[in-house]
């Protein structure tokens, strides 16, 4: 279905400039996924509110987009405090999101973010304003994978590819298209991402390396920023697949998984599952 908004899911550690401990260290590039974010979200003058409710250390984590914003000349960015459910409640967290052009999710633990905004009045206007205007919705680590209708809430990365190994909850559902998994590539996420399209064949699977993004226009075409790779899983055609009636532990088989690598300026159609890639001859931006 086609919306007025605008997803950029970023698959972690995007560049922010701020020298930290690594977990959270955002190198900073003038014209990387964050300046993006910014055009996207109508320029400087934006409102834009960082939301970083799945981080363990929000107020540090707040203070580094809040920097990280300012390095690009953003004057109006808040911050939405919410720190249990009852915040989704609260008018001053309300009128935010209704003044909103941007929302910005930071990384952490995406649970968090379906457990304490999930289905109250904040997320049941961020959806409304995000299916009828141009409002931009972004999201970094978790905040990206909490976008999706199917949610990747966890699994290990060395024990996948065996059934149960991925635990799929139900995530925010501003793309229901997509399952999305994040530091893709760093933390090895080919086999959690494969058992998450078996358990749902009908879906696209998205992995997106670090400082890489996608900006998903209208829920029907997304393009690839930043300087990373995006892998997508396409299980339309699969041959193959024993995921429902093996016992949890034991390994699974997938085959005639459709794969594709695409990177900076490559184009996907969600709907029409047809790609456009950037000539080889043409410039990084």
């Amino acid at each position: 279905m086609q919306v007025a908004g605008t997803l950029i899911p970023i698959g972690g550690n995007e560049d922010k400039g701020i020298e930290t401990h690594e977990q959270y260290k955002l190198e900073y590039i003038e014209e990387g996924i964050l300046s993006r974010v910014v055009r996207e979200s109508g320029g400087p003058n934006a409102s834009i509110v960082v939301v970083p409710t799945a981080s363990s250390i929000p107020d540090e984590v707040a203070a580094n987009y809040l920097e990280a914003f300012g390095k690009l000349g953003c004057s109006n960015v808040k911050v939405m405090d919410i720190r249990d459910r009852e915040a989704s409640f609260k008018e001053e967290n309300i009128q935010l999101v209704k003044e909103a052009n941007c929302l910005m999710f930071s990384g952490g633990n995406q649970s968090k973010i379906t457990e304490k905004i999930a289905n109250t009045p904040v997320h049941e206007i961020l959806s409304e304003r995000f299916q009828n205007e141009p409002l931009v919705i972004a999201g970094t680590s978790a905040g990206a994978m909490c976008m999706s209708e199917e949610m990747i809430a966890g699994g290990s990365s060395t024990e996948a590819f065996v059934k149960g190994a991925v635990k799929m909850t139900e995530g925010m559902g501003f793309i229901p298209k997509l399952i999305i998994d994040s530091h893709f590539i760093r933390r090895g996420r080919f086999g959690r991402l494969a058992e998450a399209v078996a358990i749902h064949p009908d879906l696209l699977g998205v992995g997106l390396a670090e400082d890489t993004g996608l900006v998903i226009s209208q829920g029907t075409t997304f393009e690839v920023i930043g300087s990373g790779m995006v892998i997508v899983f396409d299980p339309r055609k699969i041959k193959h697949n024993n995921q429902k009636i093996l016992q949890t532990g034991t390994p699974m088989s997938l085959t005639n998984l459709k794969t594709h690598v695409l990177a900076n300026g490559d184009r996907f159609n969600i709907k029409k599952k047809t790609i456009k890639v950037l000539p080889v001859d043409a410039p990084f931006v």
